[in-house]
């Protein structure tokens, strides 16, 4: 049996990091005596390893950060290279991040003959489909965490392990799972009437574009209901004043996103993981995705993307199980409009939350990080 195994591993932004520390863990319990080397963030570093570079070097979004950044991106990847080839590890492995990661990947399978794993399959599914021809060059085996994407990928003639879903694992794994009502509107000095949530982003542009919008649409319920906002890990509490400022019956919560969730009605969620994990605590929703230039990002994506929705519940799905507001959609007339049928038309509710028996089904039991961890050990001890 191999003993002291060497993995780098490479995560490219915040979600990465908390996906990739949990992949250490249970990597871990298969060998103790496995050694780590990391582009990652604070949750890998208390895993146990070696950090190198922190994703907050990293993390470029959109295509003129990108450009005007150019210089530390390609000094990064050459970077990360050389610390791979002298690190000399067993296995490298891949955590979403693909504009970075397939970099890596040619390199080390062309340069290093190492064996390369992908943990969580870039979205080529939605958009830039030419790269499954890397993956199948230059990735030995990819562990998806979403279950169509199998299908997908078969269709392609490659091969790829359902791990099942993080999310599942953070949903089944969080505090204060038998907390009332009562206990969570006392501990946080909350009104008895019942919540809607709003979760309008993890960036403070989303939050920018989607917030107003939200707010006004609630507006209506304001005699029957209390409105709070799930604060985004990482944005300062002073970016979240104005909108308390000017509507004094909403309230901000940060670190609570899943208590407020749980105890809430209704939620007005952005598209990304924020809608499974509402979808997962069974809580009915709204997906609201304000765009700039509306009419011409909705042509855009019925005509040039590749998948029918934007949320990963109706992605799972493949139906709508939630009404999806973006682009030309997204208006505060709409928005309130289908929280009146979450609201008060019980069938309508009742059929949603039946659906999402269905999507928790389809994700299958928790053990994510597990499942990838034994596939990597055992096509290493093979």
């Amino acid at each position: 049996m191999l003993k002291n195994m060497k993995y780098y591993i490479i995560a490219g932004e915040a979600s990465g990091d908390l996906h990739a520390s949990n992949l250490i863990y249970s990597l871990r319990e298969l060998d103790r005596n496995a050694e780590f080397r990391f582009f990652g963030g604070d949750l890998m570093e208390q895993a146990g390893g070696r950090l190198v570079r922190h994703y907050r070097e990293m993390a470029y979004m959109g295509f003129m950060p990108v450009l005007l950044h150019a210089p530390d991106i390609l000094r990064n990847l050459s970077f990360c290279k050389r610390d791979i080839a002298s690190f000399h590890p067993d296995a490298v492995i891949l955590v979403d991040y693909p504009g970075f990661n397939l970099k890596i990947a040619k390199y080390v399978k062309q340069q290093l003959q190492l064996p390369v794993f992908y943990y969580i399959s870039p979205k080529v599914w939605a958009w830039k489909e030419y790269r499954i021809k890397s993956f199948k060059k230059y990735v030995d085996e990819m562990l998806s965490i979403l279950p169509f994407e199998v299908d997908f990928f078969r269709r392609h003639q490659y091969e790829v392990h359902y791990v099942g879903n993080p999310t599942v694992d953070a949903i089944a794994q969080r505090s204060h799972q038998e907390e009332t009502f009562r206990q969570f509107t006392d501990a946080n000095g909350l009104e008895e009437r019942p919540v809607i949530a709003l979760l309008a982003g993890s960036r403070r542009q989303e939050i920018r574009n989607n917030l107003p919008s939200m707010l006004e649409a609630v507006k209506g319920f304001a005699d029957g209901y209390q409105f709070i906002v799930a604060g985004a890990p990482g944005i300062d509490p002073a970016c979240y004043k104005p909108y308390e400022k000017s509507f004094p019956q909403v309230k901000v919560l940060f670190g609570q996103t899943y208590r407020i969730l749980a105890q809430s009605e209704v939620a007005l969620v952005t598209s990304g993981t924020a809608t499974l994990e509402t979808a997962l605590l069974n809580v009915p929703q709204v997906v609201c995705y304000r765009t700039s230039l509306p009419r011409l990002t909705y042509w855009g994506f019925k005509h040039l993307l590749h998948t029918p929705f934007i949320s990963l519940v109706n992605l799972i799905c493949d139906r709508e199980v939630v009404k999806e507001l973006f682009a030309k959609q997204f208006t505060v007339e709409n928005i309130r409009k289908e929280l009146q049928q979450l609201l008060h038309v019980q069938h309508y509710r009742n059929n949603m939350l039946e659906s999402y028996r269905e999507l928790r089904e389809k994700l299958g039991e928790p053990g994510a990080s597990g499942r990838a961890a034994a596939v990597i050990h055992r096509r290493l001890l093979s």
